[in-house]
C-alpha cells in the first residue's frame, strides 16, 4: 500500500518561538528606550533637571510674593482714598471761612485773626495730607485678565457720570437662538452667559477707572429701571467712597439680563437728575426694542427699532455727552451707524471693544 503523505503546517514550533523572539525584543528595546528618555545619565542632563526643579520653585515663591503685593497695594489704596476724602473736606472748611471772612463787616468785634489763623492751619493740614497721597490710585480697583487696562477712543472724565449697563434679554448671547435658549434659564445660569459677564466686568471697570473727582451712578435698564445699589436713582457718589462704589459693582453682579430694551425711558429719567449727568457710559447690544410709554409683544423690524432709537435720541437735552460700548448682536444691522450718529451729534464717542477686554 502507497503510504499516506503527512500534511505540514507553516505555523510549526519553530516559526512560533521566532515570533516570540522578535516580540520580546520589541519590547526590550521599547523599555531602553524609555529608561533613556524619562531617566537622565549624563552629568549635564541631570545639572539641567536640577536647574528647572530650582526654577519651579522660584516661580511657586514669586507666585506668593506676588499675592502679598496685591494686598499691600490694596491697603495702601484705601488710605489713600481716606486721605483724599480728608483732603477734600478741609478744603471745603477753607472755602466756608474765607466766605465768611468776606462777609464780616470791618467795625464788628468778629475775631477776624481767629480765623485767618484757623484757615491757616487747615491749609497746612492740607498739604501735609496731599504730599502722602501718590497719583494713580483708584477707590476701587479692577483688572480684567491679561492685565488689560487699555481703551483707545473714550475719554473718561466728568463730573457727574452716569453708567448705563443694558440688563435686557439680549444680553445673554450674540445670537438669537442662543438668547431664547438662555431666556428660559434659570437665574444662576443667566448670571454666568458669557455676554453678561462681559458686560457686568465693562461695568466695574469703568467704576474703576474713572476720575476721583467725579460723582458717579450706575443704572440698569431693560423695559424698567433701577440703580445698581437699590437705592434712589437720583443719587450720586463720590468717586472716593470706597464703600459706595463697593455697593454698585455688588448691584452689578447680582442682576439678571430680562425683556426688551427701552432706551427712551431711560434717557428721559436721566434729563430729571438733579444735578444732571454730563456724561454718559451706555453699555448696550443694539438698537431699543421698546418705544416710550409703550409695550411691544412679538418680534420688530431693524427699520422699527432705528425709529425708536432716535425717538429715544430726542430726549437728551443739550450740554451732556453720550459714550457708547457697542457689544455684538445678531440681526441688529442699523445698530453700528446708529450710534456712531449719537456720538457725532453728543460730542460723545463710540467703541466696539475687542473680544478680550476688559
Amino acid at each position: 500500500m502507497p503510504k499516506k503523505l503527512r500534511s505540514t503546517s507553516s505555523f510549526s514550533l519553530s516559526f512560533l518561538d521566532i515570533m516570540s523572539c522578535g516580540l520580546g525584543a520589541a519590547v526590550l528595546i521599547f523599555l531602553l528606550l524609555k529608561h533613556v528618555t524619562d531617566a537622565p545619565t549624563t552629568v549635564e542632563e541631570k545639572q539641567v533637571m536640577a536647574e528647572i526643579s530650582l526654577l519651579e520653585e522660584e516661580i511657586k515663591e514669586g507666585e506668593k510674593t506676588l499675592v502679598r503685593i496685591r494686598n499691600t497695594i490694596s491697603d495702601v489704596s484705601y488710605e489713600t482714598v481716606t486721605a483724599q476724602g480728608l483732603a477734600r473736606k478741609i478744603q471745603e472748611d477753607i472755602d466756608k471761612l474765607k466766605s465768611q471772612i468776606e462777609e464780616i463787616n470791618p467795625d464788628s468785634d468778629f475775631d477776624v485773626p481767629g480765623l485767618r489763623s484757623k484757615i491757616a492751619r487747615l491749609e497746612a493740614q492740607k498739604e501735609a495730607l496731599e504730599k502722602t497721597i501718590p497719583t494713580g490710585n483708584k477707590a476701587y480697583e479692577f483688572t480684567g485678565e491679561g492685565q488689560r487696562q487699555y481703551l483707545t477712543g473714550i475719554p473718561l472724565n466728568g463730573e457727574n457720570v452716569l453708567i448705563l449697563l443694558d440688563a435686557s434679554a439680549s444680553m445673554l448671547d450674540e445670537t438669537i437662538v442662543n438668547i431664547v435658549r438662555r431666556r428660559n434659564m434659570s437665574d444662576r445660569l443667566k448670571k454666568e452667559a458669557p455676554k453678561w459677564q462681559r458686560t457686568q466686568a465693562i461695568g466695574q471697570w469703568l467704576v474703576a477707572n474713572l476720575p476721583l473727582s467725579s460723582d458717579i451712578q450706575v443704572w440698569l435698564f431693560n423695559t424698567e429701571i433701577s440703580a445698581a445699589d437699590g437705592n434712589e436713582l437720583n443719587a450720586w457718589y463720590e468717586a472716593t467712597n470706597r464703600a459706595d462704589l463697593t455697593r454698585l459693582v455688588q448691584g452689578i453682579n447680582k442682576a439678571v439680563p430680562a425683556n426688551g430694551t427701552n432706551l427712551a425711558h431711560v434717557f428721559s429719567a436721566a434729563m430729571e437728575m438733579r444735578p444732571r449727568p454730563d456724561n454718559i457710559y451706555l453699555v448696550t447690544d443694539g438698537l431699543p426694542t421698546i418705544g416710550d410709554n409703550s409695550a411691544r409683544s412679538g418680534s420688530i423690524t431693524g427699520v422699527e427699532r432705528y425709529r425708536l432709537f432716535w425717538k429715544a435720541v430726542d430726549k437728551l437735552l443739550p450740554g451732556v455727552r453720550v459714550n457708547t460700548f457697542l457689544l455684538p448682536l445678531e440681526g441688529d444691522p442699523y445698530a453700528a451707524g446708529s450710534y456712531w450718529g449719537l456720538a457725532l451729534s453728543t460730542r460723545g464717542s463710540l467703541v466696539t471693544p475687542a473680544a478680550d477686554w476688559p
